[in-house]
């Protein structure tokens, strides 16, 4: 791949950046790196950065000659729920700093660093030049932005502009007009203490957001440190502001890195994953460091925009879809200390109950299609058979089956115990009042909504998956956990009972009466093929059903979006069809993906690009019911692909290589001692064996399926007899020169 010229990659390897395979991540790494030889215009053009709190997006100030670094903040967000989410609960914006140089910008010359989540490079003027180097502080909310200006450059300048503190649905652009009796928030208020500036912006609600901000020099180097802070109810976030920014500015810019390139180098090594697609595997990296930017376990769940607060009509957290897609990516890539969403419902927990209606909120749960960042929506769950609200009442079922995912991929019982089956068991109840017998004997649901195609159905194929899978999932849960729950006999009435899946000619219909008859992003009428499998393409009798169902769907192109072209990938790699898997992420980026691997609709939206990266997971392994597929969707034009440490149901790391079109090795490492099956698609006789050459009891199930007896923190490297593979880990070789992401010259 080109690398581009920015002074920014120019950090020698040392030592530290070396692993014990001899990989050199420094290097590897910047191979993805983002590049600009043209000053981005927008958010979908330039770099951004961020902790999970702090964001910032940085391009050109609209008709001016400046830079914009915008300061946003995930917990920033308006109090007046009777406004609802998307008015009174909108994460609000907070503002921007404009870098404004002395001469005209003629040129600039970044590059953004993914081992060190630091932008560096150069803004060229008619006056000089300016040298930067910007982070958002992984550990502290420190946007810090170290400038050295060539003597005609010394008198550039900052300037700080407060943003509006209203909701950016407001935006006449939008069409969105805000309910009667909602009011902007006040004016922000400016003070200066010693060096520093505070912003303080007052809500009508009370509390308050700060910005805080202060330059230092040091001989010619300026060096900007801004922090942002909230407080609600209580008025604190000013003293929390100043004491982030004091105890930044006592560093100077490279002491501040050090911590934060220490835990960014380490982020990436937990696990690896090389095709020869140059411009994928770019991709795939930028979406582990986009993920980390914008979420952590302490952080709030992540918005439509992540942290990056920009115009947009969707300015809250979205659950029927845009979140479950948002987090798919952290299991495989073993990045659970990502995982904001099982924290979320669990510490929420019991607002989950108190937006359902009475007299169901007794025994139920649910969660509303938008909510702030404490999950509250200002309204209630929509109930089955009545519009308004609408019944859109699988949302929380959904979400709990990322929660059950990242249960499977560790293993936790503690998590299964806590959070998913007492969660589980509410949001099953909230079905079970209004599941009926029909005249032909079988439970019955009264219409829902199937996101989002518009219009209320019975027997919406969406909330029967739903129910399928959450009454298994207690059943299993309560079995493992030795529950004896008076529920389970309902849990099994239901599964005997329950109505079969509508189905047409055309495959999955909506729901009962209603076909799958117009172009619809979501798959949602799919859910029980992907992500759940429990219609999947091991049951022949179902690969027709499947099909039918996947052409269908795909074939009405209007009002298709990008993730309709990742689910189209996963499944079809479902389906062991790697090449059309291959087809539609190529698709994707050529037709969806910003240049900086940003992604928008009518807004601003982050689910897209991190849901790819699922599904290439999807086609390098797949791990359900019991089984882990080895490379199970490689396309021919992957002849080479290296996996390793990628963590799948049953708490194993698995490693693998492919190579010239075979599947050479493959080393698991067992966490728990789950029961291990593998499909390995090794081929011929092949032989089982610990780290240290001893052979490992395994029983072969058929001719690439093999089942392992492999102990708690046991390791089994497989491979064809006779062979002497080298189970180095190494980048793959790219199929050909590609152009990096960024605006490259």
């Amino acid at each position: 791949m080109a690398a581009g010229t920015a002074s920014a990659a120019a950090i020698p390897a040392d030592a530290a950046d070396i692993d014990a395979n001899g990989l050199n991540w420094r290097s590897f790494l910047a191979g993805s790196d983002l590049v600009w030889q043209q000053l981005p215009k927008n958010w979908f053009d330039g770099p951004f950065l961020g902790n999970g709190f702090l964001g910032s997006g940085i391009y050109a100030e609209p008709g001016a000659n400046a830079v914009r670094f915008n300061v946003q903040h995930s917990e920033v967000q308006d109090h007046r729920p009777e406004f609802g989410s998307l008015y009174g609960l909108a994460r609000l914006p907070i503002g921007w700093f404009t870098l404004e140089p002395v001469g005209t910008i003629t040129a600039v010359d970044w590059r953004l660093s993914l081992y060190d989540a630091e932008l560096a490079g150069t803004i060229t003027t008619s006056a000089g030049s300016i040298a930067l180097r910007v982070i958002v502080h992984n550990g502290r909310s420190i946007l810090a932005v170290q400038a050295k200006p060539s003597d005609g450059e010394a008198k550039f300048r900052w300037v700080f502009h407060p943003a509006a503190a209203v909701s950016p649905r407001t935006d006449p652009k939008f069409n969105k007009p805000a309910p009667a009796g909602y009011l902007p928030n006040p004016a922000p208020s400016t003070q200066t203490g010693g060096n520093a500036t505070l912003v303080t912006q007052p809500l009508l609600s009370g509390g308050e957001h700060v910005t805080a901000y202060q330059e230092q020099t040091r001989g010619t180097v300026r060096t900007l440190y801004a922090t942002v802070a909230w407080s609600n109810p209580d008025k604190t976030a000013g003293a929390k502001a100043l004491h982030t920014l004091k105890s930044a500015c006592g560093n100077t810019f490279d002491a501040l890195t050090r911590d934060h390139r220490a835990w960014w180098n380490a982020f990436y090594r937990q696990s690896f994953l090389s095709v020869p697609d140059g411009r994928l595997q770019s991709f795939y990296w930028i979406q582990l460091y986009k993920v980390a930017s914008a979420t952590r376990k302490a952080a709030p769940v992540m918005a439509t925009t992540g942290p990056w607060l920009e115009p947009t009509p969707w300015p809250a957290t979205w659950w029927n879809l845009n979140v479950q897609l948002e987090y798919w990516l952290i299991n495989g890539s073993n990045h659970l200390e990502l995982d904001s969403l099982t924290r979320a419902l669990s510490q929420f927990r019991d607002t989950l109950t108190t937006q359902i209606a009475a007299p169901y909120n007794q025994d139920s749960a649910g969660i509303c299609r938008t909510t702030d960042i404490t999950l509250v929506n200002g309204g209630t769950v929509g109930i089955p058979g009545q519009d308004p609200p609408t019944p859109e009442t699988g949302n929380l079922t959904w979400a709990l089956h990322n929660v059950w995912l990242t249960y499977r991929h560790t293993m936790d019982t503690n998590l299964l115990r806590n959070t998913v089956f007492p969660l589980l068991r509410k949001a099953i109840n909230y079905y079970l009042h209004f599941l009926a017998p029909g005249a032909d004997g079988k439970l019955h649901l009264p219409k829902t909504f199937s996101p989002e195609y518009g219009v209320d159905t019975p027997d919406t194929n969406f909330d029967l998956a739903l129910i399928r899978w959450g009454c298994q999932t207690l059943l299993d849960s309560a079995q493992l956990l030795h529950i004896d729950d008076p529920l389970a006999p309902k849990w099994r009435d239901v599964l005997a009972n329950l109505t079969p899946y509508p189905v047409d000619a055309n495959g999955f219909m909506i729901g009962a009466g209603q076909s799958f008859a117009m172009s619809h992003r979501h798959y949602s009428h799919m859910l029980s093929v992907y992500p759940l499998y429990l219609v999947n393409w091991e049951q022949p009798e179902n690969r027709n059903l499947i099909q039918t169902s996947v052409n269908h769907w795909i074939s009405f192109k209007g009002a298709l979006q990008g993730y309709s072209y990742t689910g189209a990938a996963s499944f079809a790699a479902q389906m062991l069809r790697g090449n059309d898997s291959a087809q539609y992420l190529s698709d994707l980026l050529r037709l969806y993906i910003q240049p900086n691997t940003l992604y928008k609709e009518s807004g601003p939206v982050i689910e897209t690009p991190l849901s790819a990266s699922q599904s290439m997971h999807d086609m390098v392994c797949q791990s359900w019911n019991g089984v882990i597929r080895v490379f199970p969707a490689i396309p021919d034009s992957w002849a080479d692909v290296t996996v390793d440490s990628f963590r799948t149901q049953g708490a194993f790391l698995l490693s693998a290589s492919r190579q010239k079109g075979v599947t050479r090795w493959v080393r698991l490492r067992s966490e728990v001692g789950a029961p291990c099956v593998v499909r390995h698609g090794i081929p011929g006789q092949v032989v089982v064996r610990d780290p240290h050459g001893r052979p490992l009891r395994s029983k072969e199930l058929d001719a690439t399926t093999i089942q392992i007896d492999l102990p708690r923190g046991g390791e089994a490297v497989l491979h064809r007899s006779g062979d002497r593979p080298d189970f180095t880990v190494a980048p793959v070789a790219s199929n050909g020169p590609t152009a990096p992401w960024g605006l490259p010259a």
